[in-house]
């Protein structure tokens, strides 16, 4: 048996060293007991290729699938180099393809593939362990940059198996399937909610035995579920259900547990997929009460809507209370028998969706009529409105008569060059023809004219007066000694200037038109009230209390609420206080865009966070507010390297311009604001950036993690002291000096990467 196993890997590393030497690598073997070392030969990787290789991924995958299942995927498909450096790709925190002298100082590709395909990887030797400060505390295990590297592949393997089979309504962990995206499920699918509830879970270790048998009945490979066993008794891989840290970017959450989350509950969402089906088979939908504006028949069939945000799950229904139990009682016996989860009944109770508010994904829910979300201006608004539009008028008088006063002159100097001409010489003849350019150019002008008459009261009244004055062919002893064709083209003209100038006419017009303006407002009110009676929607709102407390524990504002310095961050460069609280003010303003009272969340970043910033810049260089705001000016713009101004933090303008108009699922990248990156004052230049597969070995800073959990000694779990729901890093981070280019530094700043992009099993003792 194990000469067969040694035969193996022989065919195994002759078939590998074939294809590395189509794309430009050659194997180099110093010693026998020493690991193989790859370098460039002289052609250079071609990304061409690479892309190739990587486009067959999902065919590596889906040919393993054979009577039902998919079988030896470990081997076939996870372990093959094309998907291990599709791997390193997708851990990369630029999204490029990394260089193979980078990939190659860090990993071999070549070996770790022979030990997946042979089973000798040491999964545990992969793990370092971080002890915090405390005593008391709970030491974190990291997988290091190659174990990473293999939970990438598992993760990309089970999701081509996987993704086309989950729920429409499971959200989190998914490629454009995110917390925006439920959001705008809520607000347009959920129609008149009744009763909802959430189902929470207690905090506990996700159930081992139970998501091996979900896999079981897709996936027929024995290796790879050992290899999953092994991550999770290693706690390399750590699910904790009922908790905070899943689908925030944490370094303590593995890239593997939103997927195994979505696995693990797809049982309870078909179960929720067959209870929404018998309830919608029960009430359908009757298709001849189409909705019109006339209608007085209003057909609201019962129906039951479902969301599930990784672990959280909430369920809606427009039908009963009772109705709403059953389902709920159906839920939980799944939940509890079947799927062995301890629920917390106090917490998972049904609420009013009307009179009572619910908290899911982070924010605050509540079922409301459309004139809530869409409320009718005030009479002071509308006053305002009419103002403006009347300024808006004048003004366009203004632009108006100023062009009438400019081609008056410009005829005037038209004719006044005719008549020269023609007066010096006797004949006037040009180049080219511009009588037809000048006659259209002079009808336009004639036409706008007599609209802009025909538009004014005043004007017509006018008109009609001076036409209709001396009336003398109307007298009949006139009439008798003219000509018939004269008198009717007199009554004809008469006709016309009554049709076009008639006092009487303009006033009917206005009256018709006000009649018609206010049967409009009679039907925009009728149909308001009767959506108001009808219908609800779905509002939700940003837990703004949660905000400033937030903003508040994190010292941005005092005991007053104003903003003030932060000291712990006077250490830092002024350009990184600058990124800082930009990261944590687009983070939020990211976050919160899609709620209905976003304003208040930004008038926190516009003005709280701005003005705590300047503050701790005046701090630092012992100013004024006004003296940095002169420098920096308001939008806090830096100098950049080729001596241009570069706004980090968001602009007031921008930040009014924000909105919910396009929703785009941002990466979670939460613990910004818990979190202080404080650069050393030595700089060490053998250290390389720590951001997987960064080749920078130039500009690498030491930067020591703060974590605001430590400075504060406070215990995130503890939700009196702590803001509830906001989450935090694992205190074993406190104090670890991360080395990183400026690059990285920045994208970490900034929040546009986490600590999940960053090798923190790698971290340096810094003294």
């Amino acid at each position: 048996m194990d000469v067969e196993v040694a035969g193996n890997e022989g065919n195994h590393r002759t078939v590998f060293c074939s294809m590395l030497s189509r794309v430009g690598f050659w194997r180099y073997l110093t010693s026998k007991t020493r690991p193989f070392r790859f370098f460039l030969a002289a052609r250079s990787f071609s990304l061409e290729s690479f892309d190739n290789r990587t486009a067959n991924l999902e065919t590596l995958v889906l040919r393993q699938y054979r009577h039902g299942k998919f079988y030896d995927l470990l081997r076939s498909a996870i372990a093959d180099p094309s998907f291990l450096l599709a791997a390193c790709r997708n851990l990369s925190p630029d999204q490029l393809l990394p260089s193979p002298d980078c990939i190659a100082r860090r990993i071999s590709v070549e070996d770790l593939s022979l030990e997946l395909r042979s089973g000798r990887l040491d999964v545990e030797s992969c793990c370092i362990k971080l002890f915090p400060s405390r005593k008391k505390g709970v030491p974190l295990v990291l997988p290091n940059l190659k174990l990473k590297v293999v939970i990438e592949a598992i993760r990309m393997a089970l999701e081509i198996v996987y993704e086309k089979r989950f729920a429409t309504f499971a959200y989190g962990g998914r490629t454009g399937i995110g917390r925006h995206t439920a959001v705008r499920y809520l607000k347009a699918a959920v129609q008149n909610p009744t009763w909802w509830f959430r189902v929470i879970l207690r905090r506990q270790l996700l159930h081992l035995p139970q998501l091996t048998a979900a896999l079981m009945e897709k996936i027929d490979d024995d290796t790879l579920f050992v290899i999953i066993e092994r991550l999770f008794a290693s706690e390399a891989v750590v699910i904790e259900l009922g908790g905070l840290e899943l689908g925030r970017g944490f370094p303590q959450e593995s890239n593997l547990n939103s997927i195994l989350i979505n696995i693990y509950f797809d049982g309870l969402d078909r179960e929720l997929q067959e209870i929404r089906a018998q309830v919608h088979r029960k009430n359908p939908r009757l298709l001849g009460f189409e909705t019109k504006e006339d209608s007085r028949v209003f057909h609201k069939p019962v129906r039951v809507y479902a969301l599930r945000y990784l672990d959280e799950l909430l369920i809606v229904t427009s039908g009963s209370k009772l109705l709403t139990m059953d389902i709920k009682d159906r839920i939980l016996k799944r939940v509890e028998d079947v799927m062995e989860l301890r629920v917390d009944k106090l917490m998972t109770s049904i609420h009013s969706a009307v009179s009572e508010k619910i908290e899911f994904m982070g924010m605050e829910l509540q079922a409301v009529p459309p004139s809530v979300l869409n409320p009718q201006p005030s009479e002071k608004a509308m006053r305002a409105r009419k103002k403006y539009l009347k300024q808006k008028v004048a003004k366009a008088q203004e632009l108006k008569n100023a062009r009438e006063t400019r081609r008056k002159n410009l005829g005037m100097k038209i004719l006044n060059h005719v008549f020269k001409k023609l007066k010096r010489g006797g004949q006037f003849k040009v180049e080219f023809h511009i009588e037809s350019e000048l006659r259209e150019v002079f009808r336009t002008w004639a036409e706008e004219v007599v609209m802009g008459y025909f538009r004014s009261r005043d004007d017509c009244r006018e008109w009609h007066r001076m036409l209709t004055s001396g009336d003398f062919l109307s007298l009949k002893r006139v009439r008798d000694q003219l000509p018939e064709p004269l008198l009717d083209a007199y009554d004809k003209f008469q006709e016309k200037v009554d049709n076009y100038f008639m006092p009487v006419r303009a006033v009917k017009l206005v009256e018709e038109e006000n009649e018609h303006e206010e049967q409009r407002a009679e039907k925009r009110y009728a149909k308001r009230t009767v959506e108001d009676l009808t219908e609800l929607c779905i509002r939700v709102n940003a837990p703004i209390e949660l905000v400033r407390k937030a903003v508040k524990l994190a010292g941005f504002t005092n005991s007053m609420g104003r903003p003030r310095p932060i000291k712990l961050l006077l250490c830092l460069d002024d350009k990184d206080i600058i990124k800082w609280y930009a990261g944590v003010g687009k983070r939020w303003l990211d976050f919160f865009c899609c709620c209905h009272n976003f304003r208040m969340v930004k008038v926190v970043v516009s003005y709280h966070l701005r003005f705590s910033c300047i503050l701790t810049l005046a701090e630092k260089h012992e100013s004024r507010k006004i003296q940095v705001i002169r420098h920096f000016t308001k939008d806090l713009k830096v100098v950049d390297s080729d001596r241009s101004e570069k706004p980090l933090f968001p602009s007031e303008k921008e930040i009014k311009m924000m909105g919910d108009r396009n929703l785009s699922d941002p990466n979670p990248v939460d613990g910004v604001i818990s979190m202080i990156l404080a650069r050393l004052a030595f700089s060490d230049h053998s250290f390389f950036c720590l951001a997987h597969f960064c080749d920078r070995i130039d500009e690498v800073v030491l930067y020591r993690v703060r974590l605001l959990q430590n400075r504060l000694n406070v215990d995130p779990l503890n939700k009196e002291k702590w803001v509830p729901g906001m989450g935090a890093i694992h205190e074993a981070l406190n104090n670890k000096c991360l080395p990183l280019c400026s690059k990285h530094a920045t994208d970490l700043f900034l929040g546009r990467i986490s600590l999940q992009h960053i090798d923190c099993s790698s971290c340096p003792e810094v003294d």
